[in-house]
């Protein structure tokens, strides 16, 4: 074992109570950009959080595809080289927490210094002073505009329950990544079909939807 992984070891025992829930040392296989798969397990790395796959995202003008690069960009980094993973808890899905090390580096730092992911304030700040420095350099998700990754869910989540409370307007994201919301009587109405995994939702007035940033349907 390395001076340098022990440092790291002994670091962790110090810090926390009892001992370690697991540890895992291989190589990953990235399911995106902040949850990796290792020795059949699921490991959602703590304090950092990646767009959802789907999120939508724009950069330069333009559509862009922010949770693919996210975990590309996990995947790039890695390039099959070994992580050593420990962690104590668990989330509600049952993915183990954990803090990697790739090399002498934290796995989560360099994501969130480099704009890969954010820092996941609602769990840890740690990262918090990295995420600064990477949006002051306008790295990687800071070269473009997206909401965080939990408004995104949040609204995901609401755009189910705004439906079953009757609110009509629907909230549609088109090819070219612009999002329109379409009232009842509006030519593409009843054409109109909402996707929750697209980033589409239902809004209860026109009100809301502009502070959320949809515009009304021209026509």
């Amino acid at each position: 074992m390395s001076c340098l992984r022990a440092a790291f070891l002994l670091m962790l025992c110090l810090a926390a109570p009892p001992a370690l829930a697991v540890t895992v040392t291989g190589t990953a296989r990235v399911v995106d950009g902040d949850t990796i798969e290792m020795s059949g397990q699921t490991l959602r790395l703590i304090g950092i959080d990646a767009p959802e796959l789907a999120q939508p995202c724009r950069r330069a003008g333009k559509p862009w595809a922010c949770g693919t690069w996210s975990r590309d960009a996990l995947r790039a980094r890695i390039k099959g080289r070994d992580l050593f993973c420990v962690g104590q808890d668990q989330d509600r899905y049952g993915r183990w927490l954990v803090t990697c090390r790739l090399g002498d580096q934290d796995l989560g730092q360099t994501l969130v210094r480099y704009g890969i992911a954010f820092a996941y304030r609602r769990y840890s700040t740690v990262y918090v002073p990295d995420e600064a420095l990477a949006e002051g350099e306008g790295r990687g998700l800071w070269s473009g505009t997206t909401e965080t990754p939990e408004d995104y869910r949040h609204a995901a989540s609401d755009a189910k329950s705004d439906a079953g409370q009757g609110c009509a307007l629907k909230g549609n994201v088109s090819k070219g990544g612009a999002r329109i919301f379409h009232a009842p009587g509006q030519k593409d109405y009843a054409a109109t079909r909402i996707d929750p995994d697209k980033g589409e939702r239902w809004f209860c007035s026109a009100d809301q939807a502009r502070r959320a940033g949809w515009r009304a349907a021209h026509r």
